[in-house]
């Protein structure tokens, strides 16, 4: 088979896969193009992009359920506790290994293919989202590399896209939305997740006129999302409370 009629053969099946939701068999057949080491197309990156959002949230959500229930075990029976949080490091194990193979991809395959400013700030958001997922669920100095290295991939990003990408477009704006809830979840900085948000959402209010018609849903929605998470932070910042889950979004326009 030739390569090209391979990597046709990989997207549809990633898209079958995708209707069945079949994430994992999905990620599999995506991964095989981006090893081909070629620039990924609009419809590709943004199947890998989805594959991976599912298999990974699905691990976050297990990792906050677990967690929660191991804090709330610290007075149970002993055998509970110990179950807990065995249980809670497997998940662990996972949510990190597959952030690593996803952050490896990007590394080895995708990024240093991808020439179209475009693709190239999706790909470092992705990265930087990775790295963020890592230091979620981890401490210490693997904590301290994992938000190191996604504050880097963040701000490479969002060099590009403050050049490359009009203040309107669904990239940029999800980019500045998982940036600012680094700071916030991450960094514990509200104020500057605050103040990242508030100048993302006020500088594409400013271009709302230019919005392109196939974009406007995209868009509309993120900055729905900046103003609410806008609205928390103040109302947290003012009552000094303890963060809470907020909206992040992985940009993937279908």
């Amino acid at each position: 088979m030739m390569a090209g009629e391979e990597r046709g053969d990989c997207v549809q099946q990633a898209k079958l896969a995708e209707h069945a939701e079949r994430y994992e068999d999905m990620a599999t057949f995506i991964k095989k193009v981006a090893l081909m080491d070629v620039a990924l197309e609009y419809d590709e990156r943004n199947l890998l992009s989805v594959a991976y959002k599912n298999i990974i949230g699905a691990k976050r959500s297990a990792y906050r359920i677990i967690s929660n229930m191991e804090i709330k075990k610290k007075d149970g029976a002993e055998i509970m506790k110990k179950v807990t949080k065995e249980y809670l490091a497997q998940i662990k194990e996972e949510l990190t290994s597959q952030c690593k193979e996803v952050i490896a991809l990007l590394d080895d395959h995708i990024i240093k293919f991808s020439k179209e400013p475009e693709a190239l700030i999706f790909f470092k958001k992705m990265k930087g989202d990775y790295y963020r997922y890592i230091a979620e669920c981890s401490a210490d100095d693997e904590r301290s590399e994992a938000v190191e290295n996604s504050l880097v991939s963040y701000k490479a990003a969002q060099e590009l896209s403050s050049k490359d990408l009009t203040a309107i477009h669904p990239i940029r704006l999800g980019l500045a939305l998982n940036f600012s809830v680094f700071f916030y979840e991450i960094m514990n900085s509200p104020e500057r997740a605050c103040d990242l948000a508030k100048s993302a959402f006020d500088d594409a209010v400013s271009g709302l006129d230019s919005l392109h018609e196939d974009t406007y849903r995209d868009s509309s929605l993120i900055m729905q999302l900046l103003r609410d998470n806008l609205t928390l932070w103040s109302s947290d910042i003012e009552k000094e409370s303890k963060p809470q889950e907020v909206d992040d979004i992985d940009v993937s326009l279908r």
